[in-house]
């Protein structure tokens, strides 16, 4: 499979080294001063970029007709506008805030235990993330994925970055040395805590994944996610 990667930092050079262990090519190396893209030698496009230039490198490979999958955050007032252009143009296309298995899983076991607690007001829940310091963004995409499960099957109507607000669930973001990322769900009581917790113990889960996912959307159509890579659904 012919890869063209979109953004060359850190995940994106993991990215490529996955790649080639799996028996890939990768075809371009696409950073902000990159000017004229071949896009008849893509077969499918991995964007790891930054927010700013998301949307436009997936609208271009859209365009172009080659499948792409994003996991860069920030962007995602444009998904909507992402995903009419894919229906469109009948192509390919899969974001995911995390595309680590694990942490899928992890997805799916936070939504099955929010829709037990959901009746059950003497506990509060509260969401915790740990990365490294060069991490800029806060809280993490994988915070507000998990967040956003539990608004969705309980009564809590939002989530609030260090602060305590009712009916929403408290982040805390912390930032230490080179942590590849632990995430942490607790239901509290006054009689016992609940805790959930993915811990990545580096960083080639996320890419690896990120290759499974471009795998697996090559040669489809239409708007998925990780759930379907993993057959979750």
């Amino acid at each position: 499979m012919r890869i063209a990667l979109f953004g060359y930092g850190k995940m994106g050079q993991m990215i490529e080294g996955v790649a080639l262990d799996r028996n890939h090519q990768i075809v371009a190396k696409i950073d902000e001063n990159t000017q004229e893209i071949d896009f008849s030698t893509i077969d499918v496009a991995i964007d790891f970029s930054m927010p700013q230039a998301a949307f436009e490198n997936i609208s271009k490979c859209l365009e172009n007709n080659v499948p792409v999958i994003s996991g860069t955050t920030g962007w995602l007032e444009n998904y909507d506008k992402a995903v009419a252009l894919c229906n469109a143009k009948k192509g390919a296309f899969i974001h995911a805030s995390n595309f680590s298995l694990g942490v899928n899983i992890f997805f799916e076991l936070n939504a099955q235990l929010a829709k037990m607690m959901q009746h059950l007001n003497q506990y509060e829940v509260g969401i915790e993330e740990i990365h490294h310091t060069q991490k800029l963004d806060a809280p993490s995409g994988t915070a507000i994925t998990l967040a956003e499960c539990i608004i969705e099957n309980t009564a809590y109507e939002g989530w609030k970055l260090d602060a305590k607000v009712e009916k929403h669930i408290p982040i805390t973001s912390k930032r230490i040395g080179t942590t590849p990322g632990t995430h942490t769900v607790t239901y509290t009581s006054e009689v016992d805590d609940i805790t959930i917790e993915h811990k990545a113990h580096n960083r080639t889960g996320f890419a690896e994944g990120a290759v499974i996912a471009a795998e697996w959307l090559n040669g489809k159509r239409g708007v998925f996610t990780m759930r379907d890579v993993l057959n979750l659904g």
